[in-house]
Protein backbone atom coordinates (compact mmCIF):
# COMPACT_ATOMS: atom_id res chain seq x y z
CA UNK A 1 0.00 0.00 0.00
CA UNK A 2 2.98 2.21 0.84
CA UNK A 3 4.54 1.95 -2.59
CA UNK A 4 1.55 2.73 -4.31
CA UNK A 5 0.90 6.37 -2.41
CA UNK A 6 4.85 7.00 -3.01
CA UNK A 7 4.22 6.88 -6.22
CA UNK A 8 1.19 8.85 -6.13
CA UNK A 9 3.45 10.99 -4.16
CA UNK A 10 5.94 11.37 -6.81
CA UNK A 11 3.40 11.50 -9.78
CA UNK A 12 2.32 14.71 -8.12
CA UNK A 13 6.01 16.33 -7.77
CA UNK A 14 6.13 15.64 -11.14
CA UNK A 15 2.81 17.22 -12.24
CA UNK A 16 3.47 20.19 -9.84
CA UNK A 17 6.77 20.86 -11.20
CA UNK A 18 5.81 20.44 -14.76
CA UNK A 19 2.82 23.13 -14.36
CA UNK A 20 5.47 25.22 -12.18
CA UNK A 21 7.60 25.28 -15.43
CA UNK A 22 4.54 25.90 -17.68
CA UNK A 23 3.23 28.89 -15.42
CA UNK A 24 6.67 30.27 -15.55
CA UNK A 25 7.18 30.06 -19.05
CA UNK A 26 3.80 31.60 -20.03
CA UNK A 27 4.30 34.32 -18.07
CA UNK A 28 7.91 35.25 -19.41
CA UNK A 29 5.85 34.89 -22.87
CA UNK A 30 3.25 37.62 -21.59
CA UNK A 31 5.76 39.79 -19.84
CA UNK A 32 8.06 39.91 -23.17
CA UNK A 33 5.16 40.72 -25.50
CA UNK A 34 3.73 43.61 -22.97
CA UNK A 35 7.30 44.73 -22.84
CA UNK A 36 7.40 44.86 -26.65
CA UNK A 37 4.13 46.69 -26.32
CA UNK A 38 5.28 48.92 -23.90
CA UNK A 39 7.83 49.75 -25.90
CA UNK A 40 5.96 50.32 -28.90
CA UNK A 41 3.60 52.93 -26.78
CA UNK A 42 6.73 54.46 -25.53
CA UNK A 43 7.96 55.35 -29.44
CA UNK A 44 4.50 56.66 -30.05
CA UNK A 45 4.38 58.41 -26.74
CA UNK A 46 7.66 60.29 -28.09
CA UNK A 47 6.35 61.07 -31.05
CA UNK A 48 3.03 62.68 -29.94
CA UNK A 49 5.03 64.82 -27.61
CA UNK A 50 7.64 66.18 -30.00
CA UNK A 51 4.19 66.71 -32.58
CA UNK A 52 2.66 69.10 -29.71
CA UNK A 53 6.45 70.55 -29.23
CA UNK A 54 6.66 71.74 -32.68
CA UNK A 55 3.10 72.37 -32.62
CA UNK A 56 2.82 74.11 -29.31
CA UNK A 57 0.02 71.82 -28.71
CA UNK A 58 -3.40 72.86 -27.34
CA UNK A 59 -5.00 71.40 -24.70
CA UNK A 60 -6.64 68.55 -26.92
CA UNK A 61 -2.69 67.32 -28.06
CA UNK A 62 -1.42 67.77 -24.16
CA UNK A 63 -4.42 65.70 -23.12
CA UNK A 64 -3.49 63.00 -26.12
CA UNK A 65 0.25 62.67 -24.78
CA UNK A 66 -0.93 62.53 -20.87
CA UNK A 67 -3.52 60.08 -21.93
CA UNK A 68 -0.98 57.63 -24.18
CA UNK A 69 1.86 58.50 -21.04
CA UNK A 70 -0.62 57.35 -18.62
CA UNK A 71 -1.57 53.80 -20.96
CA UNK A 72 1.92 53.24 -20.81
CA UNK A 73 2.15 53.55 -17.14
CA UNK A 74 -0.13 51.13 -16.87
CA UNK A 75 1.77 48.70 -19.13
CA UNK A 76 4.61 49.09 -17.08
CA UNK A 77 2.75 48.20 -13.94
CA UNK A 78 1.36 45.30 -15.27
CA UNK A 79 4.77 43.96 -16.16
CA UNK A 80 5.68 44.64 -12.64
CA UNK A 81 3.22 42.15 -11.48
CA UNK A 82 4.14 39.81 -13.67
CA UNK A 83 7.61 40.25 -12.74
CA UNK A 84 6.73 40.27 -9.24
CA UNK A 85 4.33 36.83 -9.36
CA UNK A 86 7.15 35.06 -11.43
CA UNK A 87 9.50 36.03 -8.18
CA UNK A 88 7.33 35.42 -5.67
CA UNK A 89 4.64 32.60 -6.69
CA UNK A 90 2.09 34.72 -5.39
CA UNK A 91 -0.55 37.23 -7.20
CA UNK A 92 -1.08 40.60 -5.26
CA UNK A 93 -3.71 43.04 -5.70
CA UNK A 94 -2.11 46.26 -4.88
CA UNK A 95 -0.73 46.28 -8.55
CA UNK A 96 -3.83 45.85 -10.06
CA UNK A 97 -5.58 48.69 -8.15
CA UNK A 98 -2.46 51.00 -8.89
CA UNK A 99 -3.36 50.39 -12.71
CA UNK A 100 -7.28 50.96 -11.60
CA UNK A 101 -6.25 54.31 -10.23
CA UNK A 102 -4.42 54.93 -13.22
CA UNK A 103 -7.11 54.32 -15.73
CA UNK A 104 -9.78 56.39 -13.66
CA UNK A 105 -7.45 59.21 -13.62
CA UNK A 106 -6.98 59.25 -17.57
CA UNK A 107 -10.53 58.65 -17.89
CA UNK A 108 -11.72 61.87 -15.80
CA UNK A 109 -9.37 63.39 -17.90
CA UNK A 110 -10.90 62.85 -20.89
CA UNK A 111 -14.16 63.37 -19.24
CA UNK A 112 -12.71 66.95 -18.45
CA UNK A 113 -11.67 67.96 -21.87
CA UNK A 114 -14.89 66.74 -23.27
CA UNK A 115 -17.07 68.83 -20.66
CA UNK A 116 -14.90 71.64 -21.53
CA UNK A 117 -15.74 71.64 -25.24
CA UNK A 118 -19.29 70.90 -24.69
CA UNK A 119 -19.56 74.24 -22.35
CA UNK A 120 -17.38 76.15 -24.47
CA UNK A 121 -19.74 75.82 -27.37
CA UNK A 122 -21.69 78.42 -28.89
CA UNK A 123 -24.70 76.72 -29.26
CA UNK A 124 -26.41 74.99 -26.20
CA UNK A 125 -29.13 72.17 -26.62
CA UNK A 126 -31.00 70.18 -24.99
CA UNK A 127 -28.47 66.99 -26.26
CA UNK A 128 -25.02 68.68 -24.99
CA UNK A 129 -26.91 69.66 -21.53
CA UNK A 130 -27.71 65.46 -21.27
CA UNK A 131 -24.36 64.42 -22.25
CA UNK A 132 -23.06 67.45 -19.27
CA UNK A 133 -24.68 65.69 -16.75
CA UNK A 134 -24.46 62.38 -17.70
CA UNK A 135 -20.36 63.42 -17.69
CA UNK A 136 -20.65 64.77 -14.63
CA UNK A 137 -22.44 61.85 -12.51
CA UNK A 138 -19.46 59.61 -14.65
CA UNK A 139 -17.24 61.77 -12.75
CA UNK A 140 -18.40 61.55 -9.53
CA UNK A 141 -18.64 58.09 -9.52
CA UNK A 142 -14.86 58.06 -10.89
CA UNK A 143 -13.85 59.93 -7.82
CA UNK A 144 -15.63 58.09 -5.51
CA UNK A 145 -13.51 54.83 -6.82
CA UNK A 146 -10.51 56.81 -6.58
CA UNK A 147 -10.59 57.86 -3.20
CA UNK A 148 -11.93 54.21 -2.51
CA UNK A 149 -8.94 52.35 -4.33
CA UNK A 150 -6.51 54.89 -2.72
CA UNK A 151 -7.79 54.02 0.41
CA UNK A 152 -7.89 50.07 -0.46
CA UNK A 153 -4.22 51.09 -1.10
CA UNK A 154 -3.38 52.70 1.63
CA UNK A 155 -5.30 49.66 4.05
CA UNK A 156 -2.87 47.11 2.49
CA UNK A 157 0.09 49.35 2.64
CA UNK A 158 -0.82 49.33 6.49
CA UNK A 159 -1.94 45.80 7.09
CA UNK A 160 1.67 44.18 5.39
CA UNK A 161 3.98 42.59 8.07
CA UNK A 162 6.95 43.59 6.88
CA UNK A 163 6.62 47.21 5.93
CA UNK A 164 8.14 46.30 2.10
CA UNK A 165 6.42 47.30 -0.87
CA UNK A 166 4.04 45.40 -3.45
CA UNK A 167 7.57 44.86 -5.52
CA UNK A 168 9.48 43.55 -2.70
CA UNK A 169 7.11 40.53 -1.57
CA UNK A 170 9.61 37.67 -0.46
CA UNK A 171 10.60 35.16 -3.04
CA UNK A 172 8.80 31.84 -2.87
CA UNK A 173 11.59 29.83 -0.87
CA UNK A 174 12.32 32.83 1.19
CA UNK A 175 11.48 32.63 4.93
Amino acid sequence: MSDISEEQGRLTKIASAIFLHTEHAIYAALGLLLALTAFIALVDAAGLTWEAMRALGGAAQILEVIDRLLFLLMLIEILHTVRVSMRSGTLTCEPFLIVGLIASIRRVLVITLQSSEITHAKDWSPEKQALFNASMIELGVLAGLIVTMVFAIFLLHRARDDGRPAGEEKAAGES
